[in-house]
């Protein structure tokens, strides 16, 4: 079993700054990647950034140079460290991670709970 715990969301102003943690747990053999999306109302869930084994990182343009993510593969957790807050950030955000547990060959995708970012005007 693989758990992904987020914590972190709440209620910001504009231009304000949160920051959102993910922790993964469970009977884990290796984490291929690791990152957030979010889904706003009426709209898809879509990818906000994503940090893959060996460093890289992509970001939604609509988040580049605002939010960084970063990952701590000793315990297995992901930040999003999010600045300069806009209205057209608020969602409910979701810990996303790629992980093959003990014992398997390949990975599959897991998804924490989701965490409301809410970001008033």
């Amino acid at each position: 079993q693989v758990q992904l715990v987020e914590s972190g969301g709440g209620l910001v102003q504009s231009g304000g700054s949160l920051r959102l943690s993910c922790a993964a747990s469970g009977s884990i053999g290796s984490i291929n990647a690791m990152g957030w999306h979010r889904q706003a109302p009426g709209k898809q869930r879509e990818l906000v950034a994503v940090t893959i084994s060996g460093g890289r990182t992509n970001y939604a343009d609509s988040v580049k140079g605002r939010f960084t993510i970063s990952r701590d593969n000793a315990k297995n957790t992901v930040s999003l460290q999010m600045n300069s807050l806009k209205s057209e950030d608020t969602a409910v955000y979701y810990c996303n991670a790629v992980i093959r547990r003990r014992g398997n060959v390949r990975p599959d995708d897991y998804w924490g709970q989701g965490t409301q970012v809410t970001v008033s005007s």
